[in-house]
């Protein structure tokens, strides 16, 4: 099981409340969270290998945001 990183521009907790039936049908509800205390909204998503990047970019981009990796 790993960890994938990005970069959002989910900005507060209504944003979070936004995204999160996107995030929940890509990653699972207890699998992902936003760190909007960090200036770069770190979205951290634990994947069992089923969950790919771009469906994470895709799902957040569906809630009207933006995400890109951090390597």
């Amino acid at each position: 099981m790993g960890t994938l990183k990005f970069k959002t521009t989910i900005k507060c907790m209504g944003c979070v409340s936004k995204a999160t039936p996107f995030l929940n049908e890509v990653a699972g509800s207890e699998n992902w969270k936003v760190d909007v205390n960090n200036p770069d909204k770190v979205l951290e998503v634990a994947t069992d290998g089923n969950t790919s990047v771009s469906d994470v970019v895709k799902a957040v981009q569906e809630a009207g945001f933006k995400a890109e990796p951090i390597h």
